[in-house]
């Protein structure tokens, strides 16, 4: 008699599944960053997970759709986060702060990525690509949002310029968390100050 499997729950062959999809982006990650997007082949993405290049085939339809992968959810999951801190009632520097604070948490734990999307981004497909591109604009919009309440005297223009100062600010931890010199503690409320004083100080 065959097991009773409960309605929407995964199957163990499912979970495996899962589990080693899972594994091929984190491995395609790391790799990415080390070594480029262009230097990093499916045998090598295999063989970091122990399986054979072909068998990748079974998760993704080739290299350039785990980049697809990798770029899309990351700029999926930039966007929820930053939409779930601005949705919280409060002044703009409330908000601003906790778009700091989500931003600072994201580039300092997953430098990887970032580092990725710095170099790699443009080897997306144009669909791909402009999705991403999409989903960054919106992601600006929740920035430019609350800095137009906080500087209303500014220009459009400035107020993205403040917001793209910001990101490049706390996504250079991308480069510089993976330093083993570089000392971790302290390093997130020094970044989320100085993203602040970037973001409230005055036009002079």
């Amino acid at each position: 008699m065959a097991r009773y499997q409960p309605l929407n729950e995964p199957t163990d062959r499912e979970r495996a599944k899962a589990e080693r999809r899972d594994a091929l982006l984190r491995e395609a990650t790391r790799l990415f960053a080390q070594h480029g997007y262009a230097g990093v082949s499916l045998e090598d993405l295999g063989a970091a997970c122990g399986i054979s290049g072909p068998a990748v085939y079974r998760h993704f339809a080739g290299k350039q759709a785990v980049l697809i992968a990798l770029l899309v959810d990351m700029s999926k999951d930039i966007y929820a986060g930053g939409q779930k801190a601005a949705d919280l009632d409060g002044e703009p520097i409330e908000v601003l702060s906790r778009l700091v604070d989500f931003h600072t948490d994201f580039s300092l734990s997953r430098p990887d990525i970032l580092q990725v999307q710095d170099r790699d981004l443009k080897s997306l497909p144009k669909t791909e690509l402009a999705l991403v591109r999409k989903l960054q604009n919106a992601y600006i919009a929740l920035w430019t949002e609350q800095l137009a309440k906080l500087h209303p005297n500014d220009s459009a223009q400035s107020q993205r310029f403040r917001a793209h100062a910001v990101f490049g600010l706390l996504n250079s931890t991308a480069h510089s968390a993976h330093n083993p010199r570089t000392k971790k503690s302290g390093l997130k409320p020094l970044l989320s100050n100085m993203a602040l004083a970037a973001l409230t100080s005055p036009v002079v």
